[in-house]
């Protein structure tokens, strides 16, 4: 989404990382400090289980890239769609092992996610606007703020909690994807405007 909406790429992929090797510390901190409760959440089990959903592919993707060269460039083009796929698939069993909790509350759910998902917009956005960060830097805290590992959310949800607890990830997964794409299309624009106001104004000088 941020390639897309032409922001920094380099920041982008900083805040992921930082964000996730964070988690195994800040989610049982912020379930006690939002829900007053202490989760006997394991920490080694929860690092374990980042590293192998978000890591050891990394890591498995840098060692191909090196080792094989142009052998695995065809392989690149359709690994995307590999992973739009494998989300969709962890979404549909957290929904289907959730669906009567989901047809209970699901508006209701669907709604906090929606709102939970706009304001991390506007809050990265508008952090990087009042620290007077460049457009494009602005653009990438707006979209690591409001747009989550939805998937990763999902599977650690149900291997830590409970399916139920996954519901949030599997729906903001769906929902944040179509804003996301929204959001970075409108971004991408202004970055356009912005160059042709920069030509405009060089032509006039």
């Amino acid at each position: 989404m941020t390639w897309l909406a032409r922001g920094d790429l380099a920041l982008s992929v900083a805040i992921a990382a930082v964000t996730t090797l964070l988690a195994p510390l800040l989610t049982p901190a912020l379930i006690w400090l939002l829900a007053s409760a202490w989760l006997p959440v394991s920490f080694m089990e929860l690092f374990w289980s980042i590293l192998q959903v978000v890591l050891l592919p990394i890591v498995l993707g840098v060692v191909a890239q090196r080792l094989l060269g142009d052998k695995v460039r065809h392989a690149v083009d359709v690994l995307p769609l590999v992973s739009v796929v494998s989300i969709v698939i962890i979404v549909t069993a957290v929904v289907a092992a959730s669906q009567a909790k989901i047809a209970e509350s699901g508006l209701l759910i669907m709604a906090v996610v929606m709102l939970h998902n706009s304001f991390g917009y506007l809050l990265g956005y508008f952090t990087g606007r009042l620290f007077k960060l460049p457009l494009a830097q602005r653009k990438s805290l707006a979209l690591e703020v409001g747009m989550q590992n939805s998937g990763l959310g999902a599977a650690l949800a149900s291997a830590h909690f409970s399916p139920l607890a996954a519901v949030p990830s599997a729906l903001f997964s769906v929902w944040h994807n179509i804003s996301g794409a929204l959001l970075s299309t409108w971004f991408r624009r202004m970055s356009e405007k912005q160059d042709r106001e920069i030509a405009a104004q060089r032509a006039a000088d």
